[in-house]
């Protein structure tokens, strides 16, 4: 069967208020399986009203408002079936706490599967955290592991040569464990596929101030999948030209189109 796979880094509700009803209109028209958003300030609802997306935001879930959710907002995961929360964790790293959200849907006619969205620091010199929270994943992804092979997607403030990126992608070993997704836009991207680039007026300030150098481009968002029985048919870009002159998000989201087969019956 086939599955269409959103992630983006919305920019929490910062800039131009048009910008929650052109993140909408966009997602309606790429009609997407599965989403992971992140930096949302809820309700999610209102990024997806009219795609008849069931939607999970971490704040429903945790029993606490952690710091500065009013600014960052949080993770939020859409299905287009109705999910179960498997999983929240919070990996706190300083004073500010970053999530992990994992939930369980079935698939009409196919089984059960395992969405997981984490978000990592963004601090250039917090690989250290970044990689505590690439094994946490990993560990939660195998204690609620479904027939169908595990997506992992969102942003992992990481390019592909970090110790988080390889770790998933097989190619090192953390803490003394290792495991192996498919990076899908190593598989069918076209080009560098940077999500967080100078060329986007909205991140170039950012860039700036945080980076300090010219012609900064990174490509730190990623949908992750497990397992062969899962072929990746297409990936591409979304969000790198702004719509209707406005740009949706400081970052660009990632689209994947994949080919799910359905797991043999034992007999």
């Amino acid at each position: 069967m086939r599955l269409r796979v959103l992630t983006l880094n919305v920019q929490n509700d910062e800039g131009d208020p048009r910008r929650a009803g052109l993140l909408n209109r966009e997602i309606r028209r790429l009609d997407p399986d599965l989403v992971a958003l992140q930096e949302v300030v809820p309700p999610a609802e209102k990024l997806l009203d009219g795609t008849g997306l069931h939607a999970t935001h971490q704040a429903d879930v945790l029993g606490y408002v952690p710091p500065h959710a009013d600014r960052y907002g949080g993770t939020a995961v859409a299905t287009r079936w109705p999910h179960r929360v498997a999983g929240v964790v919070d990996h706190r790293a300083g004073d500010v706490h970053w999530w992990t959200l994992a939930v369980a849907y079935d698939v009409p006619g196919a089984g059960e599967q395992l969405l997981i969205t984490p978000t990592t620091p963004w601090q250039f010199d917090a690989e250290a955290a970044r990689e505590h929270q690439a094994v946490r994943t990993a560990e939660l992804e195998r204690e609620h592991r479904r027939a169908l092979p595990t997506i992992i997607a969102g942003d992992f403030n990481a390019t592909p040569d970090a110790a988080s990126i390889r770790f998933f992608s097989g190619l090192q070993s953390l803490h003394a464990r290792s495991v192996h997704f498919h990076d899908a836009w190593a598989v069918a991207g076209d080009g560098p596929g940077h999500t967080w680039s100078v060329d986007n007026p909205l991140a170039a300030a950012e860039i700036d101030r945080i980076v300090g150098q010219p012609a900064h481009r990174r490509r730190i968002d990623y949908v992750f999948v497990g397992s062969a029985q899962a072929r990746i048919t297409g990936a591409q870009l979304i969000g790198t030209e702004p719509v209707d002159g406005v740009w949706l998000s400081d970052h660009a989201g990632v689209l994947v189109d994949l080919e799910v087969r359905t797991p043999a019956r034992s007999r």
